[in-house]
């Protein structure tokens, strides 16, 4: 389906040109994304997506393809969208490559329906409280049941920076307006878990960055310091005092609409209870409240921690299998590996040279290449806060559907 047949698109403006033309590339993009050169990663991420009965019903396939062609990092560090740019034949022009490129900003989200106008809808982001107005290449079609007040759950990519406009990418799925508190309890489940949601407001994200520098001034009160290594349960319990402390202090002289505003971040009861089981047989943790990269924790760090002060427990493969299994991990930014060379420099160049098998190494010379190598995406990545801040919007749902 196309949103213009071919005999409209001579009296089509230049808006409904760009919406045609996108949906070609999409489908072009779509069709490399599952060609056999990436059948292994796909697959793979197909796989993961399904539940533990191995089912995966179509409109989270579809979902899965789409974050697969836009934003899945493959081996070389490249998006699938930016490799079939380059490999484009005919090259393509400018202007096609601007809007391809620009669609890995992706924005996810939950959104209230503002304003249903034929093929034009505006959307208010219950995550970032920002508003957008949104297309589709498939014309009217998919906002027909659409009513003001209503909810839809949707992926939208940047159609024109100029025009403020933006293009449905994947699914969309509408709900209810009896649907309110489930997806006000959604948004903000999505915004806890992710903060980094919030880098499109520079206000929600200035005044994270301050409640962020805040907590984590607090945290270096009640455990002594931005890095501690602690068992596991101690640190659950610790952890736990540490956001009961936080929750009191900003609801402490609050009404109930600033309280419900104050802060979203940081575990619930249930999410501290299961982070022992996230550690695994790990018996320590390493806590480390960084400035930028906020609060992290990090299994097995204690015996991280001992390799570095004695290098000579590099001749234990175990402790080199814990080193291993940072540079591998793809969740694990630089941070922990830093930390551990300022606070044991002596230690570093033998612990890597053992590690690599390269008895040349020396961390001063070779240490930002190693991790830029084993680490790029968080080279690539601007930083964001770990705390997150609920919007007016959502805020007034959740206060109102308590």
């Amino acid at each position: 389906m196309k949103a213009i047949k071919n005999s409209q698109r001579a009296a089509a403006g230049p808006l409904e040109e760009l919406i045609y033309r996108a949906g070609e590339l999409k489908a072009e993009l779509v069709a490399f994304a599952q060609s056999s050169r990436f059948d292994r990663q796909l697959t793979a991420a197909l796989i993961d997506a399904a539940d533990d009965q191995g089912y995966l019903d179509e409109d989270l396939a579809i979902l899965t393809v789409d974050h697969f062609a836009l934003q899945h990092r493959l081996p070389d560090g490249r998006t699938v969208v930016e490799r079939f740019v380059a490999q484009h034949r005919p090259p393509l022009s400018g202007s096609d490559r601007e809007l391809l490129l620009g669609w890995r900003d992706v924005v996810e989200g939950c959104f209230e329906v503002r304003l249903v106008d034929g093929v034009e809808i505006v959307l208010h982001n219950l995550i970032d409280d920002l508003v957008y107005r949104v297309y589709s290449n498939l014309g009217a079609a998919p906002f027909a049941r659409l009513r003001k007040g209503m909810f839809a759950i949707a992926r939208i990519v940047p159609l024109s920076q100029d025009a403020d406009a933006w293009l449905v990418s994947g699914n969309f799925a509408a709900l209810p307006k009896s649907a309110v508190r489930q997806v006000a309890q959604n948004a903000l489940t999505i915004l806890t878990a992710h903060p980094e949601l919030l880098r499109r407001n520079p206000e929600l994200l200035r005044r994270a960055w301050e409640m962020q520098a805040q907590d984590r001034a607090d945290f270096v009160d009640l455990f002594g310091g931005d890095l501690v290594v602690l068992p596991v349960e101690e640190f659950r319990e610790r952890l736990s005092e540490h956001y009961r402390r936080r929750r009191q202090k900003a609801l402490a002289g609050l009404d109930d609409k600033a309280a419900e505003r104050a802060a979203a971040a940081g575990p619930t009861p249930d999410m501290l209870a299961e982070l022992p089981e996230q550690l695994g047989d790990a018996e320590t943790v390493g806590v480390i409240y960084d400035e930028v990269e906020g609060l992290n924790f990090y299994g097995g760090f204690g015996r991280l921690e001992a390799l570095f002060a004695d290098p000579a427990l590099a001749g234990d493969r175990t402790y080199l299998a814990v080193l291993r299994g940072y540079l591998r991990d793809d969740s694990v930014s630089t941070l922990p590996i830093r930390r551990l060379v300022e606070r044991h420099r002596e230690g570093a160049d033998p612990v890597f040279r053992k590690l690599l098998g390269k008895p040349g190494f020396c961390w001063d010379r070779d240490g930002e290449a190693l991790l830029r190598r084993r680490k790029k995406e968080f080279f690539d990545r601007a930083p964001t806060p770990s705390i997150s801040v609920v919007g007016e919007r959502l805020a007034d749902l959740l206060r109102r559907n308590r």
